[in-house]
């Protein structure tokens, strides 16, 4: 029977209908053979009786009995497949500390693949074969290897825990049912086990939703150290700058106030040396009339004394030194006079160095800023790439939308502002007349316009080539040491702040402050009236030009 078997195929030894080793093989009428309980199933489900692979119809259910010869055929190769199943693989699958061990294996055992919750047993590859072949066995539940199946037993009735009690929150058996939680909500055990998984499955996506929060968060506070840290640099470098500016300020007053009691002192050195190089040199000639006085008065000859006495040389000139004094110039006050022209240098040079400073900041919020034609008063003519505006003296005939000004030769841009920061900077070079600044959306722009914070504009404005204003309500006259060619515009939304530069100087020329802006905000260009050429030069939305 052996060799005889060896001959055969696997497929020889398969049913039909559950594809696996036959189990109970019985042949029909037709010659065809299935598994017992397969061919029964089949039947109580199909009316009338048919063979599953040729189709002939029994008008009569066939009685069917074992065929021994094909079962022991099959149990025959079923073991020798088992057999070198095991042999090929029971090295592989030795079971290792930690790992749930085959409650069937004798000797060496081997790892599990499942345990029967029905059976309470664990099985390895080959053990597991009946339950996967074996039609009473099919129904069974396996789950993953689990060493501990008491636990899955009711300690009272020795029942597999199958039910739950959502009164009680606890696993029971069927006798638990009707006896302890009998009035108790009780619902099969898998019911509850799909519910608890949603929970968890809900449960986990809110985890992972709150992890994906706290990353973001991470980031976000990453981001913020990263910009502190950016920030802390900046105003590092900003402020060794303006230190070092001061310091050599003060070095060179320092050396100034040196060289001055310096040239006080060699100024005083010079004029004594002056003095008593005459002095010497009187001294000198006096000298010589006293040796010559000295030798006529010993002589003894009389005739000799009184006609060399009237040759003798007349007195060398000499100065009246009584009123001539060197007097040590006074240093009293020079350091205080020093310290406060230091004072006033370096206040002056702190404004301008905080002015660059302060400029350079605020231009790392440039954004950019292109004109919007349909705000543009008729009479003006934009550039193609919304940089430029000027007047253009010719009124055109554009469509009277609500956004366009129809009176003030006017022009909004297209980007519109609502959070944050935001810098642009417009050339004025050439224009004796032009309006700049943000203003809210919800301005008027038809007819008179008044211009004030009040109303929603934040303006300041040339007239006359040099009188500058801005329109705070009523209009502040500004005081410009020297005419912008170039006007930065910076907001600070958080701030409540509209600021004005002069850019080439980088001078701050006058900043509106505690604004409220409650609408979106858009930057405002007027080149104004031509003036016959005049003011013909256009209004030029510039890149900022960002030196260190």
């Amino acid at each position: 029977m052996s060799a005889a078997s060896c001959l055969l195929t696997e497929d020889q030894f398969l049913c039909s209908i559950c594809l696996d080793v036959f189990t109970d093989p019985v042949s029909t009428p037709c010659g065809h053979n299935f598994c017992k309980a397969c061919i029964s199933e089949h039947w109580d489900r199909n009316v009338p009786s048919q063979c599953p692979n040729c189709k002939e119809v029994f008008n009569i259910k066939p009685e069917l009995r074992v065929n021994t010869f094909i079962s022991e055929m099959a149990a025959q190769f079923r073991q020798s497949a088992q057999e070198k199943t095991s042999s090929s693989s029971s090295e592989q699958h030795v079971v290792k500390p930690g790992e749930v061990p085959c409650d069937v294996c004798t000797g060496t055992r081997l790892k599990a693949l499942k345990s029967c919750l029905v059976c309470l047993a664990s099985y390895c590859e080959t053990h597991l074969e009946p339950h996967l072949t074996m039609s009473g066995l099919k129904k069974h539940q396996l789950i993953d290897p689990e060493e501990n199946l008491e636990s899955r037993m009711c300690v009272k009735h020795d029942k597999l825990l199958e039910l739950f009690c959502k009164t009680d929150q606890v696993c029971v058996c069927m006798l638990c049912s009707v006896s302890d939680h009998k009035t108790h909500d009780v619902v099969p055990l898998k019911e509850e086990y799909e519910g608890k998984k949603a929970e968890l499955g809900k449960t986990e996506a809110e985890i992972q939703q709150m992890i994906q929060k706290r990353r973001l968060k991470i980031q976000e506070m990453n981001r913020s150290v990263e910009l502190s840290k950016e920030g802390a640099d900046r105003e590092i470098a900003d402020g060794v700058q303006v230190f070092t500016a001061l310091k050599e300020s003060v070095e060179r007053s320092q050396a100034e106030l040196i060289d001055t009691i310096k040239e006080k002192q060699r100024e005083t050195e010079e004029q004594a040396e002056g003095f008593i190089k005459e002095l010497e040199q009187e001294v000198s000639e006096l000298k010589k009339r006293s040796s010559e006085v000295e030798q006529l008065s010993r002589s003894e000859d009389q005739l000799h004394l009184l006609q060399s006495f009237t040759s003798l040389n007349a007195a060398p000139p000499t100065k009246n030194w009584t009123e001539v004094r060197v007097r040590p110039p006074s240093y009293e006050g020079t350091v205080r006079r020093a310290v406060a022209q230091l004072e006033e240098t370096l206040r002056k040079q702190m404004k301008k160095l905080l002015s660059e400073v302060e400029l350079k900041r605020v231009q790392q919020y440039e954004v950019e800023v292109t004109l919007d034609p349909d705000t543009a008063h008729p009479k003006l003519i934009l550039s193609d790439d919304g940089k430029q505006v000027k007047h253009g003296n010719v009124r055109k005939n554009l469509p009277k939308n609500p956004e366009r000004f129809d009176t003030c030769v006017r022009v909004l841009a297209k980007q519109s502002f609502s959070s944050g920061r935001f810098y642009c900077e417009v050339q004025v070079k050439g224009k004796t007349e032009w309006t700049l600044g943000v203003v809210r959306e919800s301005i008027n722009r038809k007819g008179k316009i008044i211009p004030t914070p009040q109303k929603g504009y934040w303006l300041i404005v040339l007239r006359n080539r040099n009188q500058y204003k801005a329109y705070a309500g009523p209009a502040v006259l500004l005081s410009l040491k020297s005419q912008p060619e170039k006007v930065g515009v910076f907001v600070d939304h958080e701030e409540g702040l509209v600021s004005f530069y002069d850019v080439d100087a980088a001078a701050l020329i006058y900043s509106f402050t505690g604004c409220c802006f409650k609408e979106k905000l858009y930057p405002f260009f007027g080149p104004c009236n031509n003036n016959d050429g005049k003011n013909s030069a256009p209004l030029i939305i510039s890149p900022v030009n960002h030196t260190e």
